[in-house]
């Protein structure tokens, strides 16, 4: 693990940017009581992409038209899962 200041890290970025691809763990310190981790992100580490958008499309679509199961109690949450 790398820890680097806020200075160090803007003079340069490249070369951390480079290191955190290559896997290495960089923590930026900022000031005495803050730090932010330098982390690559993939598609998959996208909250919203573009798969996630057309499932959420379609589960309103469902709703709209009452396709959907109602549970109200513990017993029925556990039918469906079936536990």
């Amino acid at each position: 693990m790398l820890v680097i200041s806020s200075r160090e890290f803007r003079q340069n970025q490249r070369k951390y940017f480079d290191k955190a691809d290559e896997g290495e763990q960089i923590i930026v310190q900022r000031g005495k009581d803050k730090a932010y981790a330098l982390t690559p992100i993939s598609e998959d580490d996208l909250y919203f992409s573009a798969e996630m958008i057309e499932k959420i499309h379609e589960s309103a679509r469902q709703a709209q038209q009452k396709k959907y199961i109602e549970i109200s109690t513990a017993e029925e949450i556990k039918e469906l899962l079936g536990l």
